[in-house]
């Protein structure tokens, strides 16, 4: 084929001379993956699509895969046929559980998309999106507007400082209303939107949107089967003859624009008072889009757009505002990159598992190319590897490449030790040199030992798992499949932790929630073809002490011919706060810091540390103690090893005497629910030990905020299904840990004890 480029066979995407000819596309209309292989960094754009729960991000996906001429037909989540859902789970349960990567193009740029999850449990799918994005589309539900799951991918956004563009979707239905999705980006993201479009219609008679930078008017046609494709639509610039109410609130929403952009960019006031003084609307589009360009890149405002994705209309204008509004790779600034300069760097922020060709490593691309069949160097892991083939992504189809350029996002095959996070350069000659580069700018000396640990990129930060559950193979024999199975899927999925029961032997999963562990389970299942057996779900507990406690400990072992003989005095007091990690907050007296080499305090260190994993209740880590280390003492020979042991028994000692307290996850509730279920569902909730925070209302619907026990979740999905007839929706994120009430710590006491 032309470029020497090997192509996979994609579903969707083919030899129109193997197809039928479809009656509305002609054969020239369906693209090969190919366009320019390596287009110029200023056209590129890598974006991810992130937004709540059924907000429409995977729709929308395959209506701009479609429009860009990559699919031949629209897939539909409801009928499991999307480009992007390919896994069997996604396409059952209508959800997206994985990011998967789309490529395309779109008058002249080429656009690398991420589809991210909405769901809670999938929270580090995002994260790592996000990580290696230059720019997002937060797609809204306009029935709704801002929902908790939003917020959450919002602030992610925030941290990551990634440049956004909203999209008002489900403009078609009947509660949806501008002002009100426009008002909760305002209140609850506390956000500065600037509206671009307003529609024309509303509800089922929503059939296209006015351009406000323009002035012209988009209208898709209803109609034959063609046209509801919502390829074909009308631009036309408004005049006269248009509705004189729609011409009213389109200039007074373009004056309301136009006011918002001077007063958040100085360049486009300075233009407006000098040339357009007489009238502010004389301003030609082309200056206004560059002003609202820059405040968007400077995230001084978020440009909002309105469609329905499922119905077919708005989606093209939101092509034409990603390319015009999101940052290119050169407009985003990494201050560790300029250090290599023309040499390889990207950072790896996914790994997916094939049967055929072994793990597939999504790497972004910062500076310098890639091409396959050669050796490259992990920072992180200290270690050459050699990448066989390089390829573009499309979803879970494959183009090959002969070389990929900086700003891209591409999928290597051949990296067995790369894992999420992982900085990889061209070799350890480059990591040096970019060292010394970096040491003469800063002009100081850099400790030789740390050059690696200066020039990696940041990784993704992987949240702590707040649900856990014994897993056990049919039989002994699978056991070694098994860890292999949970081998892989640790290494694509990080949130995913699995170890092993110290006192039981058996293994331990710990993951994001419940559903979370269900999508692991049936994955074994059908990827790795184990049928395993999961133990009842059980909760991540916390805990911590009630009183300062003081305690001496002494410890005299001989071993072999050497006596090791450790004193230690130390104290343990509680913590204001309880932090979300297990905190190990060490002070040392006055006088004894000074008087400890380096080596004992660190085995001192060790031995607190080690001692906060196992808390003296019930063994779940210890959190929020604060420990002074009082004294210690030791004889000439003894090791560091017995000054950590001697350390880590008198801390359970002292925790001991400081009286245990239990820490439980505290989960954010936010249930929608109908008025008339609204009752049903806070008396379940009340007999969850749930906390009522708020009740607020949204069109006809009640949105319930309260925190409730994790523990007290477990099947709620269920429980609210059946108690509402399926007509309410809930979502749950962890919001701190909080000390139980010593009548149900006693409870959970006994009944781990295996009396209750």
């Amino acid at each position: 084929m032309r470029f020497g480029v090997t192509f996979s066979v994609l579903r969707g995407v083919s030899d129109s001379r193997n197809q039928p000819k479809s009656k509305c596309l002609n054969e020239n209309d369906v693209k090969s993956l190919r366009a320019v292989l390596n287009p110029d960094i200023s056209k590129i754009r890598n974006i991810g699509i992130m937004a709540h729960i059924d907000a429409g991000k995977t729709t929308t996906t395959e209506r701009m895969l479609y429009y860009s001429g990559y699919t031949r037909a629209l897939g539909d989540v409801d009928d499991g046929d999307t480009v992007t859902d390919f896994m069997a789970q996604e396409r059952e349960r209508g959800i997206t559980i994985q990011s998967a990567a789309v490529t395309f193009d779109w008058k002249q740029h080429r656009i690398n998309l991420i589809d991210t999850p909405g769901h809670v449990d999938f929270t580090l799918e995002v994260e790592r999106a996000l990580r290696v994005l230059d720019g997002a589309v937060a797609v809204f539900d306009a029935s709704a507007g801002v929902e908790a799951q939003t917020l959450t991918v919002w602030r992610q956004a925030d941290k990551h400082q990634v440049p956004r563009v909203c999209f008002l979707n489900k403009m078609d239905k009947p509660g949806a209303s501008l002002e009100y999705s426009i008002e909760s980006i305002k209140e609850k993201l506390k956000a500065n939107p600037i509206l671009l479009q307003i529609p024309i219609g509303s509800g089922k008679n929503f059939t296209g949107v006015v351009d406000l930078v323009t002035k012209e008017r988009i209208m898709w046609h209803p109609g034959s089967s063609w046209h509801d494709s919502g390829h074909d639509f009308n631009t036309k610039a408004l005049g006269s003859s248009d509705d004189p109410e729609l011409l009213h609130h389109a200039s007074e929403a373009r004056g309301a624009l136009i006011e918002q952009v001077a007063d958040l960019d100085d360049e486009f006031a300075g233009l407006l008072l000098e040339e357009f003084s007489e009238d502010f609307d004389a301003i030609p589009p082309g200056r206004l889009q560059e002003a609202v360009r820059r405040i968007t890149l400077a995230q001084k405002a978020v440009p909002i757009l309105c469609g329905s994705a499922l119905r077919n209309k708005g989606v093209q204008p939101l092509l034409d505002a990603i390319t015009a509004y999101l940052p290119a790779p050169n407009e985003r600034h990494h201050d560790l990159v300029r250090w290599y300069k023309d040499d390889l760097c990207a950072l790896a922020f996914k790994v997916l598992h094939d049967k055929q060709r072994g793990p597939l490593v999504f790497v972004r691309i910062y500076s310098g190319s890639m091409k396959p069949q050669s050796s490259v160097y992990n920072l992180n892991r200290n270690g050459t590897e050699r990448m066989s083939r390089l390829l573009l992504p499309f979803a879970d189809q494959h183009v090959e490449l002969q070389s990929l350029t900086a700003g891209n996002i591409a999928v290597t095959v051949g990296l067995k030790q790369t894992v999420t996070g992982d900085t990889i350069v061209s070799s350890k000659a480059s990591a040096v040199a970019a060292a010394r580069r970096a040491q003469e700018e800063s002009e100081g000396k850099m400790n030789p030992g740390r050059e690696a640990s200066e020039l990696v990129l940041a990784g993704v930060e992987v949240p702590e798992p707040v649900f856990f559950c014994t897993i056990e193979p049919p039989s002994m024999a699978k056991q070694a499949d098994l860890d292999h199975a949970l081998t892989c899927l640790q290494r694509e999925d990080p949130s995913l932790k699995v170890h092993i029961d110290p006192d039981s032997g058996q293994t331990i999963l710990s993951g994001m929630g419940e559903l979370h562990i269900q999508i692991i389970h049936d994955r074994i299942r059908r990827e790795f073809g184990i049928e395993t057996h999961l133990g009842p779900l059980q909760v991540a507990y916390r805990e911590t002490i009630l009183r300062s406690a003081s305690t001496t400990d002494i410890l005299d072992r001989t071993l072999g011919e050497k006596r090791h003989v450790v004193t230690v005095a130390l104290s343990v007091r509680p913590l204001d706060e309880f932090s979300h990690s297990a905190s190990c907050d060490i002070t040392y007296k006055e006088d004894v810091e000074g008087q400890l080499a380096a080596d004992i305090r660190s085995a001192v260190e060790n031995g607190v540390q080690s001692a906060h994993l196992q808390g003296p209740l019930l063994g779940y880590p210890v959190q929020g103690v604060g420990t002074i280390i009082q004294n210690v003492t030791l004889e000439p020979g003894t090791s560091m090893a017995m000054v950590s042991a001697c350390v880590s028994r008198c801390m359970l000692k002292a925790l001991k005497q400081a009286g245990g307290q239990l820490l439980e996850p505290m989960m954010s509730l936010e249930v929608t629910v109908g008025e008339e279920h609204l009752s049903s569902v806070l008396a379940d909730l009340a007999q969850r030990r749930g906390a009522v925070c708020d009740v607020q209302s949204r069109y006809d619907n009640k949105v319930l905020l309260a925190t409730v026990p994790l523990a007290e979740m477990m099947g709620y999905s269920t429980a609210l299904r059946t108690l509402t007839s399926g007509n309410a929706t809930f979502s749950l994120e962890l919001s701190s840990y909080e000390a139980m009430n010593a009548q149900d710590q006693n409870a959970l006491l006994s009944k781990m004890a295996g009396l209750a």
